[in-house]
């Protein structure tokens, strides 16, 4: 099409030439015209090979750090359901299984299945993939797993995952060591390597995560205040650390009972972080949340979304749970 667009643009820029010599046209006028011609020619061939680099399908679309996250959840449409044949419900449900391990085995992807507990949905998905290409196109095909009517869409997040901007450096940890293990060039040494595989390992759990199996989740979105009485980004940087420092001390309380995976979405969605806990008992959920409440970190400066639990299951178990 640009070649045709080139040789058609060519013709027009002779014709114009012999008319304007016919014309008597002055000849530095035209070669001014003529350049013009020239110019935007390859203008057009400059621009069209940008945009369609830009909208390239196969063109991959991974941050710079942390993989996308998405949470999805949906209700199951069960009149439309029930209007399918035998046959048709186990393709479906073929096809979803199919699906779910298509993407499973993606590199750097994980999807978890998820049965709602309450009436807020009745099934969930959360992906992990690095590519938002990936997550968008997953996204698509889950929605339509079952057929055209038969997922609606009741809630969805999208975040990135990330590490905490509070973390502590080298410098500050040294300072805690005791006074004879800073003093020993063996011992500090030691120490310093230690913290550096600790926070090593801290930055791969929050930035490249492997989701746990435990059965129980829980995501709900939070967001920091800014409003004239309580505004968190008001606070010093120092006081903000502060903070944050304490707050985590309580999530320690909680190692081994509740893991937790906080997502960035400043700029992707309607919230500022994404969180999702997962444990093996209902109770450290309720536990770890209403404890942290009291922490002047939620206290003081956070507002909360809506909570969304489900469990872990394999697709078989979550068909006969949802009676598909």
């Amino acid at each position: 099409m640009h070649g045709a667009f080139a040789e058609n643009g060519n013709a027009r820029a002779l014709d114009f030439v012999a008319a304007s010599l016919c014309r008597g046209v002055n000849r530095v006028g035209w070669a001014r015209r003529h350049s013009a011609v020239a110019t935007t020619l390859l203008d057009h061939e400059f621009l069209g090979t940008k945009l369609t680099a830009m909208t390239d399908k196969n063109t991959a679309l991974v941050p710079v750090e942390g993989w996308h996250c998405l949470h999805l959840f949906y209700r199951i449409e069960y009149g439309q359901w029930q209007l399918l044949s035998r046959e048709e419900q186990n393709a479906a449900k073929t096809n979803l299984s199919s699906l779910v391990q298509e993407v499973r085995a993606m590199d750097s992807t994980q999807l978890l299945t998820l049965g709602v507990v309450t009436p807020k949905a009745d099934v969930g998905f959360m992906l992990i993939t690095p590519d938002l290409q990936n997550a968008n196109q997953i996204e698509k095909r889950l929605s339509l797993s079952l057929g055209s009517d038969m997922l609606t869409p009741v809630y969805s997040y999208l975040s990135l995952t990330e590490e905490s901007e509070y973390i502590t450096s080298e410098d500050e940890y040294a300072k805690t060591l005791e006074p004879s293990v800073r003093k020993d060039p063996v011992k500090f040494d030691q120490a310093l390597a230690t913290f550096r595989e600790g926070i090593k390992h801290y930055r791969q759990e929050r930035v490249y995560p492997t989701l746990p199996d435990w059965p129980i989740v829980c995501f709900y979105n939070m967001s920091k205040r800014r409003g004239e009485q309580r505004n968190w980004y008001a606070l010093p940087y120092d006081e903000r650390r502060k903070l944050m420092k304490g707050h985590a001390a309580v999530g320690r309380e909680f190692a081994g009972k509740v893991k937790q995976l906080i997502t960035g979405s400043t700029g992707l969605d309607d919230a500022e972080w994404g969180v999702t806990l997962f444990a093996r008992d209902t109770f450290e959920i309720k536990a770890i949340v209403y404890k942290m409440r009291f922490d002047p970190v939620s206290a003081e400066y956070a507002d909360f979304g809506e909570f969304y639990i489900g469990i872990q299951l394999p697709l078989d178990e979550l068909f006969r749970r949802l009676q598909l």
